[in-house]
Order: C-alpha cells, then structure tokens, then sequence
C-alpha cells in the first residue's frame, strides 16, 4: 500500500535559514556540489521527548522523502517526515537566541531552547 502524501505537504526552508544553510554549504565545502542536499531529521531525546537533527548529506536512501524549496534540496527519512510535515526551518541570529529552529505545527509543546519537542 503506498502512502499518500500529497501535493501541499513538504518541508519548507525561510529565506534566512536558506541564506545560513548556503553559507554553511560553502563553509563545509560542498557549496555548488550538485550531490549534496540538507537532511533533516528526527531522534529520539531531549527534554520534551523528540528533538530535530540537521547535516549535510549525498546520499539519497530508499524511503527519503525529497523536497526543494527555495532552490534548497532537503531529504528527510519517512519516520521523520511524519513529524514533520509542514514544517519551516527558520534561521535567528537575534539577541534571544541564535541558530536554526523549525516552525513545527505537528508540535503540541515544545521545551524552552526549541531544540526538542513533542506530537
């Protein structure tokens, strides 16, 4: 049986976050490497149960779920993608608080640094 995901339903990137994830592509050297996209995750942890995990990757496995916003590649695996569907990465750099957090409607609560929550 094959899961229905729809059209509308994806993983989004801001125009700040895209603007950071570049500058950290270059700063890792995979900057223009056709390969290489942002994977974002889900692990089990944090002080609200689940917290949110982000690399650079090349390699595409079989349940991935691809998505491009923005210009930006970004895979997640199918467990993940359940947690976060419709999600926008976001990038701070203010005063509160810097670094990337997600805009997680999937979330019931989240703990106060946003680096874990819960469904």
């Amino acid at each position: 049986m094959a899961l229905d995901l729809g059209t509308d339903n994806g993983i989004y990137i801001s125009d700040k976050a895209k603007s950071k994830v570049l500058q950290l592509m270059n700063d890792a050297g995979v900057a223009g490497k056709p390969d290489y996209f942002l994977r974002v995750g889900v692990v089990g942890g944090g002080c609200s149960g689940l917290s949110y995990k982000l690399d650079f990757d090349s390699e595409v496995k079989p349940m991935d779920q691809v998505f491009e916003d923005k210009g930006i590649k970004i895979v997640t695996d199918l467990k993940s993608f359940l947690y976060l569907v419709n999600t926008e990465l976001e990038f701070s750099d203010g005063l509160n608080g810097k670094g990337f957090y997600f805009n997680n409607p999937n979330a019931s609560r989240s703990c106060g640094c946003g680096e874990s929550f819960a469904v």
